[in-house]
């Protein structure tokens, strides 16, 4: 197994790298406007280079949950959607409609959807004939909110390695160990290239990264709970700040009458970076703010109940919305 992983560790090296010199070659560069940082056309397509990481993994890791590699299989053609987003600019709901069928399919034919939402002593919720439309939702919220956290290099890898190795804490299955280390391997990679380290040719996640990497964890989220290896609300704790801040941004947009599906300035990270005006500290602190709100949820539902983990999951959302709301007001990020 440690030559397989030294294989796919050079595998996914190689991958990203040729899918650079590719992009490059033909043009496939997202170019610098007024409301983008980078200086320089740069490819973005390292999510579909990703991708295609994921599909290899399949045969050469041999995963023994063919379910677990259906999601990687599905989510490269989520990517692809995502990179004709890249190079066409869709419309927001043609984006979503598009988003849509993949997900329909692992719901409707590979019965991949959320059956009820935990058990919390004297309140256990099931969602009954309303599963489909909830997943529905709930697979559209998570997959678009790690798209906002793909906004500056190495915003939404650091937000994701978070949540990887909080799900690692949480199960102590080696095949669920095996497959988060899978995803983890080619995103530490792409990092190198992100940030062009070592004079590697750079390179953006793109759409087609962000919305793979969002449909992934969606249905690994879903796996989890319907196998009973954790707890739902414990879930929702490991990707804490992509809920709080998608849901926080897009209530203080219509609160401000300005368009929910218009690319800004005001996500958790743009603030960050104009506070710290540095990518490693911003992405530190996000990815640190997941982990330290994992532990406060972990905690109250170990010491406590689950009960008291979702009072205070609702009930720490409702200060992060006002705190978002009160700097949305003092500053100009319009």
């Amino acid at each position: 197994m440690n030559e397989l992983f030294i294989f796919y560790i050079i595998i996914s090296f190689l991958t990203l790298f040729s899918v650079a010199k590719l992009s490059y070659k033909y043009n496939f560069l997202d170019n610098p406007t007024k409301r983008k940082t980078h200086l320089k056309p740069t490819p973005h397509t390292g999510g579909i280079a990703i991708a295609m990481i994921y599909i290899f993994s399949i045969y050469l890791l041999d995963n023994t949950s063919n379910l677990l590699n259906i999601i990687l299989s599905i989510g490269f053609l989520i990517s692809i959607i995502g990179f004709i987003d890249d190079i066409s600019e869709m419309s927001p709901g043609s984006k979503l409609a598009l988003q849509c069928i993949p997900i329909f399919y692992l719901m409707v034919f590979e019965t991949l959807v959320l059956n009820d939402i935990g058990n919390y002593g004297i309140l256990s919720i099931e969602l009954g004939a309303f599963k489909i439309p909830f997943t529905l939702v709930c697979v559209l919220f998570l997959v678009n909110s790690f798209n906002y956290f793909d906004g500056l290099d190495g915003s939404l890898s650091a937000s994701v390695i978070s949540i990887i190795g909080i799900l690692y804490f949480l199960t102590s299955d080696l095949n669920i160990h095996l497959y988060l280390a899978t995803l983890l391997i080619p995103i530490i990679i792409f990092i190198f290239f992100n940030f062009s380290y070592l004079k590697l040719p750079k390179m953006f996640l793109g759409d087609s990264g962000s919305l793979c990497l969002g449909f992934i964890f969606s249905f690994l989220l879903i796996y989890l709970a319907n196998k009973n290896i954790a707890h739902p609300i414990l879930l929702a704790w490991s990707v804490v700040i992509f809920v709080y801040e998608f849901l926080s941004i897009n209530l203080i947009r219509l609160k401000n009458k300005k368009d929910p599906f218009k690319a800004g300035k005001d996500h958790l990270h743009h603030v960050l970076f104009q506070k710290t005006k540095s990518l490693f500290l911003t992405n530190s602190y996000i990815a640190l703010i997941n982990i330290i709100l994992f532990i406060i949820g972990y905690l109250s539902f170990t010491l406590i109940n689950p009960l008291t983990s979702l009072i205070i999951f609702v009930l720490i959302f409702f200060i992060f919305l006002i705190l978002r709301n009160q700097y949305s007001k003092n500053s100009k990020i319009w």
